[in-house]
């Protein structure tokens, strides 16, 4: 794993690159790379890569070039099948200098081009310069597991895998995007290509965007796919699919156990954290170490459940206790991490757990994101399939008691009558539109908006913002009507959440924080193709989450674990932000003085947020988000637009350090080598 940054000059007489700014790009981002850099620099173009040593770890120092020493790259990621390209690189005449899966994408683009990126296992954010076709190509793994942003200031494209690297320039401003801030609270993250920062756009995931000139296209080279309406006369048994998911799923993890460097796992207690433990640990020749965060709050804690699977699989184990304190602590760094508001604080505690692995002397850890996406683990997925149900006979009185069955966690949603649930379940919502399994998450997080200013209302309401299901329904595919609910639930889960929410705030940005690459074989792209093939009967059997998940793993786990009813990952909020001790920067960056400087949210509605808190009473899970979005935003704020030349959160240290970087010279002849170090000293402008 690294970190790269990069600029193209798209003017006709382009001017020098300023490596001074790359360097300052990369000092940016020297968290997601700690063990080397280098910049390549043409008359058009800067590449620069910070660098987490993973394979081939002396000699895999970047940017890479071909041969020719006529396309370069900067990559950030792990191609998984990387031994298996090259062989075949090899075999048609490719001379590689590393034993880096970074070499193989620039050999693979040489016989393929941008269609080498359909033949790449992995996850990845890579810039591919094509000097002799001054062609830039910046692309994008499948499902976005690796992040990788760019924008145009003064006639110069600059990426980077952070927003904060862009921000390095002079030339790149930094301002709030109110519409894109507006989708961040309805749907938890900014839709596919937005940020909330004006100008700033993404990569999609599962693109390629081609530059030329002043020529820009995206290229679409994978799409997520379901089958049809579920049909009863599929042949296939659950036995059968279960039987090929759980070979799909070993290779996943032997595929991702490859590194000069050992790779650990989390435990999180969780079912699919401990399928990933103990396939890894049946290819694993030393004991497998593993990871886990538990909660001083019972509400939160899975500790019993984590203990259990650390025993049976007998895991050289490390746990690390997460306090309501440590989170408050930890808060605004994750915030200039995440680069984007949250509306709940549980990333901070993958953050402190990243540290935690770092800290044990491990960079890769395998993890079991993806399971609930792609095999409806989730109470979402319940929810809508109970809607649907109850739709298809409006007048039973009995279909909707199933609504009883959803969400024991939340008590207040069992305390209240059998008509106030269907009323917020149900009503008003319309059961065949592709976006209905997810109206009551986004209705629920829209109500965040009561928090804004009158000006920032009124900007809203110019710009005909629709951030509920018309607005997103324009970005789905047409042919999602012709899937049935649970594949509809599905995609929306998995472009909306997945990919912009939970593999960012709450995976890369948090690990990479410390240099920690987590690595995730339930999306490997296989098996996330199979597991859409599946019929949903057998992913969702009745209300039982992924059953055809536990069918295929029932000989490899306890039959209590396999057995396990889906426990959702949470942390605490009010009483991180308002426990004993409160820390200082709670009250300051929600106080009247603050807001008014930022001018976003608007401090009556905020004090009145703040007195129904401190009177210590319940409060419901929108309150809970409303707090947290609105101290991040604040934070957000001030890291990057207020305080950006500090560019570290509150009292940590400023960069006063030498940043330096290896600069590479393109020599046409197969005998390559680095040019010499330059040293450059870089100082964060005051």
């Amino acid at each position: 794993m690294c970190g790269i940054v990069g600029s193209l000059d798209m003017r006709p007489s382009p001017s020098p690159i300023d490596e001074a700014i790359l360097c300052r790009m990369l000092w940016m981002i020297r968290h997601r790379g700690p063990d080397s850099s280098g910049i390549y620099v043409d008359d058009r173009v800067g590449l620069g890569s910070v660098r987490l040593s993973v394979i081939d770890l002396d000699r895999g120092i970047q940017p890479i070039s071909d041969e020719s020493g006529r396309r370069w790259i900067v990559f950030n990621g792990e191609i998984f099948n990387y031994i298996e390209l090259r062989e075949r690189l090899v075999a048609k005449g490719h001379a590689f200098r590393t034993q880096t899966d970074t070499e193989v994408i620039v050999h693979l683009y040489e016989d393929m081009g941008s269609s080498c990126v359909e033949h790449l296992n992995g996850q990845f954010a890579f810039a591919l310069w094509d000097q002799e076709r001054e062609e830039l190509l910046l692309a994008r793994d499948r499902l976005g597991t690796r992040p990788l942003y760019y924008t145009i200031a003064g006639g110069v494209l600059v990426f980077s895998s952070e927003i904060k690297a862009l921000f390095a320039d002079p030339l790149v401003s930094r301002e709030i995007d109110v519409v894109s801030l507006d989708q961040v609270f309805t749907f938890w993250a900014p839709l596919p290509s937005h940020t909330v920062f004006r100008g700033v756009s993404q990569v999609p995931p599962a693109h390629v965007l081609h530059v030329k000139g002043k020529e820009r296209s995206l290229q679409r080279y994978w799409s997520l796919e379901f089958s049809r309406k579920d049909s009863a006369t599929d042949n296939g048994s659950e036995e059968d699919y279960a039987n090929r998911l759980r070979e799909l799923l070993v290779d996943a993890v032997r595929l991702r156990l490859r590194a000069d460097v050992p790779v650990g796992a989390y435990l999180s207690g969780g079912l699919d954290s401990a399928i990933i433990a103990a396939l890894a640990k049946t290819f694993t020749p030393r004991d497998l170490r593993t990871f886990s965060v538990s909660f001083e709050d019972e509400a939160f804690d899975e500790t019993t459940y984590q203990a259990r699977m650390n025993s049976f699989l007998e895991t050289n184990h490390s746990r690390l206790i997460c306090t309501n304190q440590d989170i408050a602590q930890a808060f605004p760094n994750v915030i200039w991490h995440t680069e984007v508001p949250l509306l709940r604080t549980a990333p901070v505690p993958m953050f402190l757990l990243s540290k935690l692995v770092r800290d044990s002397g491990y960079k890769v850890v395998l993890t079991g994101e993806g399971a609930d996406e792609f095999l409806a683990g989730y109470d979402i997925f319940k929810e809508a399939k109970i809607r649907a149900f109850c739709a298809a006979n409006p007048a039973s009185k009995y279909r909707p008691l199933l609504l009883r069955r959803l969400y024991p966690e939340i008590r207040a949603l069992h305390s209240g009558s059998q008509a106030g649930l269907e009323g917020f379940f149900v009503r008003g919502i319309e059961p065949n539109r592709p976006c209905a399994s997810h109206t009551v998450r986004w209705r629920n997080s829209s109500r965040i908006r009561r928090l804004y200013t009158d000006d920032i209302k009124k900007a809203l309401a110019a710009n005909n913002t629709q951030a509920g299901q018309s607005g997103i329904e324009a970005i789905l595919p047409g042919e999602m009507t012709d899937w049935d609910v649970l594949s509809r639930a599905q995609y929306v889960e998995a472009t909306i959440f997945l990919s912009e929410y939970l593999l960012s705030s709450q995976g890369d940005r948090v690990a990479m924080a410390h240099a920690v690459e987590g690595r995730f074989p339930f999306l490997d792209h296989r098996v996330v193709e199979f597991c859409n093939a599946i019929p949903s009967r057998f992913k969702l059997k009745g209300l039982t989450e992924k059953s055809v998940l536990r069918k295929s793993v029932q000989d490899l786990l306890p039959r209590d674990v396999v057995a396990r009813r889906k426990h959702p990952y949470r942390a605490p909020s009010r009483d991180v932000f308002f426990g004993s001790p409160r820390l200082d920067y709670v009250s300051e960056m929600l106080s009247d003085t603050a807001l008014k400087k930022v001018g976003l949210l608007d401090p009556a509605a905020i004090a009145r947020l703040l007195k129904k808190i401190e009177k210590g009473g319940p409060i419901g899970e929108n309150d809970e988000m409303a707090l947290t979005g609105a101290l991040s935003l604040q934070l957000l704020y001030h890291h990057f637009v207020i305080d950006f030349n500090a560019h570290v959160p509150f009292d940590a240290p400023g960069p006063d350090r030498v940043v330096r970087a290896t600069r590479w010279y393109a020599i046409p002849s197969t005998d390559w080598r680095p040019a010499p170090m330059c040293m450059h000293e870089v100082e964060w402008p005051s």
